[in-house]
């Protein structure tokens, strides 16, 4: 049995489409989503429309990362807090736009994290953060990480959310993230996922990684404006697709610092562009 691990597409249906086509060259039929599956890229409902079309014609497993709960949060705070032509919410603001009441109730009914047996194989826990927490990293030679494997029943966790691909072992349990189809960090511009092999009652992993069309990704993005909606996230996201491996949330700290330096308070998301501005200059010279 082989199973597709998929995590934090964060819209860019080009890589998710080059994905499930390897996948499918493998004839893999089980898939196995940890979240985030729009966001920072253009056109959301291209990305909606093959998960929908994949989850009719075969076995798949899906949960809720972050950016659902985003979502889910400003439409029942009443749809307030965003600001479009703004570095840190005008992304989330373009995607919620384009979002269906079928998408945000496909989200809403989706669980954190789950435990999941696939016919007589060991379960396994997937989550997009951790276990415990949705937007909580789970990292190498890190005290909470070890325990919340020392907790976990299972013997694997699938998880996604750090955008990096890589495997923690401690005793006799695994955690395993596939990286991230959308905006992988430190995988030089290609799309990320992990196939999972169960073979007499023991599973094995397959880190891939896969070159696809990069300038069509960063051309949608262009054409829908996002240097507009979020100039300086644009610029991040552009930067990252473009093998770069500094993250979004790095550089906002860093923009919400200088802002407090210089004006003695911060808010997200009213941080001025100024203060976006130069922390891009200071942490990747753009």
């Amino acid at each position: 049995m082989d199973i597709a691990v998929l995590a934090d597409v964060h819209g860019n249906y080009i890589a998710l489409e080059r994905c499930l086509e390897y996948a499918f060259s493998r004839n893999i039929s089980t898939f196995f989503f940890l979240g985030d599956y729009v966001g920072e890229l253009a056109y959301p409902e291209r990305t909606m429309k093959i998960l929908y079309d994949l989850n009719k014609r075969y076995t798949c497993y899906f949960i809720k990362g972050n950016k659902e709960d985003y979502w889910l949060k400003y439409r029942a705070g009443g749809e307030k807090g965003w600001e479009d032509n703004n570095s840190a919410s005008g992304s989330l603001l373009y995607t919620y736009k384009l979002l269906t009441s079928k998408d945000l109730d496909f989200f809403a009914q989706l669980q954190p994290v789950r435990e999941i047996t696939v016919d007589d194989m060991p379960a396994i826990t997937i989550c997009h953060g951790s276990p415990n927490n949705i937007n909580e990293k789970m990292l190498p030679n890190d005290d909470m990480t070890i325990k919340i494997m020392n907790n976990v029943k299972t013997s694997i966790i699938l998880c996604g959310h750090t955008h990096i691909q890589r495997k923690i072992v401690h005793n006799d349990k695994c955690v395993l993230n596939p990286g991230a189809v959308g905006v992988p960090l430190f995988s030089v511009g290609k799309t990320q996922f992990l196939i999972l092999h169960g073979n007499d009652g023991t599973w094995s992993e397959e880190f891939i990684s896969l070159e696809y069309d990069v300038d069509r990704v960063i051309r949608d993005m262009h054409e829908a404006k996002l240097d507009v909606h979020a100039p300086y996230w644009r610029v991040l996201t552009e930067n990252i697709l473009r093998g770069g491996n500094i993250s979004h949330g790095k550089v906002l700290s860093r923009a919400m610092e200088l802002c407090r330096e210089e004006t003695g308070d911060c808010v997200w998301p009213y941080i001025p562009e100024e203060f976006w501005a130069k922390a891009v200059n200071e942490l990747i010279g753009l």
